[in-house]
């Protein structure tokens, strides 16, 4: 019998682009291709590119370049994609180039490059119903649509991966209810755009077990809660309609947690981005979002240094965190993208303005996220165990998401198994994250 072909394969860039991963090794699998785990015993190897700042294009014609080294047979897909000529110009050797989403296309070259095997039958040969993940057994990320129909003047997603396309909610669904069958405890919901899944469908009425669910936002989470996972929305843009969502986090039926990336606090920097909800106040609705929810955790990212930042703006951005008490935040220096209007923008904010206005920022970020896990000190959380060691098990509560928040450390916890959804006491607080101990 032939032996079957292996694929190496090298995943970049953001949750999105793990799942467009899983999607490509998950047929591969059904062709009946092995995944090597090195480069050595790889037929041929896939990169999976990220294209979205320049640091992640450094990334990324690095690991072509690493791959091509260790190889030699490697082909090139994801978001850097888009640009061939740029990956040839610096890899010339690569078997083929293409771009985000297109993973017949991935397939295709694989198959072309390396053969699959004469025989071999995707209904007999093993594949797990809910596919190949990249993620740890308990949690797996669940993309709800393709593309964004924003023009955020720094960000050049649109033309990479097109405008908004939701998937129907059954598809979803049938998805998500298979992950959880095989193990999942927690189902991270993602997408360009949460907020506006369904647009394009015009919120078509779809089918999921027999029975009728529209491809909309609160319809969506509800049914998701179903399921009996955590649920974490992530990519949520302060909609009026997000409102709706709230209740449900009070209630339990999805997690507390909401994923909003609000980008700056100044409103004529949002103007000069061209965010949507720009116009909306979003101090009041936070406010009346934790009127709702006590428990709610909201995590953001920031851009400082944005093109005509001026001293003023900034001040208002730290005045918006201190108001705002935000729980968990990421901040970054505005960097130039190729192909972004932005860079079109006067007012370029100097390099050493950037770092100072960043360390800043954090500063003042660091010593509210410490006053907030403080006050988680002395209460009962539930958390989820991602691994455990000598010094314990490292857990996650119901506000931290996986490898961008905080953590829990169980010092009494070396026993527990990942996966396990167990009951602690916070015992101390830093920066950023928790240590406690099982309750009893």
């Amino acid at each position: 019998m032939t032996e079957a072909p292996k694929v190496g394969f090298v995943s970049l860039g953001c949750p999105k682009a793990l799942v467009d991963s899983e999607r490509i090794l998950t047929q591969l699998r059904m062709d009946g291709y092995e995944i090597s785990p090195d480069y050595g015993g790889a037929d041929v190897v896939v990169v999976n590119t990220c294209g979205f700042i320049d640091s992640a294009k450094a990334e990324s014609l690095e690991a072509i370049g690493e791959a091509l080294e260790a190889n030699g047979r490697v082909i090139v897909t994801g978001c850097m994609g888009v640009d061939e000529a740029e990956i040839r110009a610096l890899h010339p050797r690569v078997l083929a180039v293409t771009g985000p989403q297109q993973y017949e296309a991935v397939v295709g070259e694989v198959h072309r490059h390396a053969p699959p095997p004469a025989v071999h039958d995707p209904y007999i040969d093993l594949v797990p119903p809910q596919g190949i993940k990249l993620t740890p057994r308990h949690y797996a990320y669940l993309k709800i649509s393709e593309g964004c129909n924003h023009h955020c003047t720094f960000c050049i997603i649109p033309s990479m991966r097109g405008r908004l396309a939701s998937r129907s909610a059954g598809d979803v669904l049938g998805e998500a209810e298979r992950l959880v069958a095989a193990g999942v405890k927690e189902l991270l919901v993602i997408s360009q755009d949460t907020s506006a899944y369904g647009v394009d469908l015009k919120y078509k009425l779809d089918f999921w077990d027999g029975r009728p669910v529209r491809s909309r936002m609160k319809e969506l989470c509800a049914a998701l809660g179903s399921l009996g996972a955590w649920v974490r929305l992530h990519y949520v843009y302060p909609y009026p309609h997000v409102d709706e969502i709230i209740p449900m986090m009070a209630d339990g039926l999805i997690l507390p947690y909401l994923d909003v990336p609000f980008q700056h606090g100044s409103p004529r920097v949002l103007q000069r981005m061209k965010r949507p909800a720009a116009a909306e106040n979003n101090l009041e609705r936070i406010s009346r979002w934790r009127e709702i929810c006590p428990e709610l955790t909201i995590r953001s990212t920031f851009i400082v240094g944005f093109p005509g930042e001026t001293d003023e703006d900034f001040d208002v951005l730290l005045d918006f965190l201190q108001q705002a008490q935000l729980d968990r935040v990421g901040c970054f220096t505005y960097s130039p993208v190729a192909g972004a209007r932005a860079n079109d923008l006067d007012g370029a904010v100097p390099d050493d303005t950037k770092e100072e206005r960043w360390h800043r920022f954090m500063q003042v970020q660091a010593e509210i996220s410490r006053a907030r896990l403080q006050n988680k000190v002395g209460t009962r959380q539930q958390v989820l165990v991602d691994e455990t060691g000598d010094e314990g098990a490292i857990a996650r509560s119901k506000a931290d998401a996986p490898e961008i928040d905080g953590v829990v450390l169980i010092r009494d916890g070396k026993h527990l198994a990942p996966g396990s959804l167990v009951e602690v006491i916070v015992e101390d607080s830093d920066d950023y994250d928790l240590t406690a101990r099982l309750a009893v």
